[in-house]
């Protein structure tokens, strides 16, 4: 597999297991066509994202992982930690934390 579509995948990972959503349908959820995911995310989801590629970035090179599918493993980690801080802040403020609001509308963000 090429390397660009085995970042893809992790990144995809990541993604889906912090969001619930992959990076395809989470695109789709903002009404995005060919605009950048991170250009159209609040500070927060951009934050949780960050947690969660920094997360796996670190547990990797605690981990040094044997292969594509030990890395996806590391990546599901990952994301897993912005995940559970994801669902404590819901649950502490009653409101969903990955949003509609895009750039389109930057009085949302």
């Amino acid at each position: 597999m090429e390397p660009d579509v085995e970042y893809a995948i992790l990144t995809d990972d990541i993604s889906k297991t912090w969001s619930g959503m992959s990076t395809k349908e989470y695109k789709q959820y903002k009404g995005l066509k060919k605009e950048g995911l991170r250009d159209n995310m609040t500070n927060i989801e951009l934050i949780l994202n960050m947690l969660a590629e920094a997360s796996t970035t670190e547990i990797s090179k605690a981990e040094n992982p044997d292969g594509f599918e030990e890395s996806r493993d590391i990546a599901k980690l990952g994301g897993n930690i912005a995940g559970n801080a994801r669902k404590e802040l819901e649950t502490a403020t009653g409101q969903k934390v990955v949003s509609k609001k895009n750039s389109k509308t930057p009085e949302l963000l």
